[in-house]
């Protein structure tokens, strides 16, 4: 299983990934992610950016994460360990609804981890929907830890905070 970075040329298949998924978020009652989020202008920024990383089988888009600094002007009230250092940013990491279960999401992860380590990144930081217990777990059981909770407009519950130091290079 390689995790590699995905190229513009498959904007579509990116899109559909997300459609997907948020179609069995929704089903299982979890509202995080909308015909509105991630939508085409960020999907395509994430490309364009080479900030999207995946997992391919068979030609097929089963796991995906967006790796970068970009910090959500709502991370600023939060109380953070590493305030002086450059910390990383995970978003969207995400796995197809028929490939879950399979360890596709700590592959994500801990390449996530390892790419801050590669880029000498201080920290990694992230927010996940609280009403998505499966993420949460995940990324508590990796030894993140909750930083504080923020709001999104147009969510039913806040999304929680989590931060990971990154000990040496």
């Amino acid at each position: 299983m390689e995790i590699q970075e995905i190229g513009c040329n498959k904007l579509k298949t990116v899109l559909q990934f997300y459609r997907e998924i948020s179609s069995d978020l929704r089903q299982k009652g979890i509202d995080q992610w909308d015909r509105y989020y991630p939508n085409r202008f960020i999907v395509k920024s994430d490309l364009k950016e080479g900030n999207l990383y995946g997992i391919l089988e068979d030609n097929i888009l089963v796991g995906a994460v967006v790796v970068d600094t970009n910090q959500s002007k709502k991370y600023r009230n939060l109380y953070w360990e590493d305030r002086e250092g450059n910390p990383l940013v995970i978003h969207r990491l995400a796995v197809h609804p028929l490939y879950q279960g399979k360890g596709y999401g700590k592959k994500l992860l801990q390449f996530a981890e390892e790419f801050a380590r590669l880029n000498e990144n201080t920290s990694i930081r992230l927010d996940v929907f609280s009403v998505n217990v499966g993420a949460v777990k995940m990324y508590e059981r990796s030894g993140y830890q909750e930083r504080g909770t923020i709001h999104f407009p147009f969510r039913s519950a806040p999304y929680k905070c989590y931060e990971k130091i990154m000990g040496g290079y």
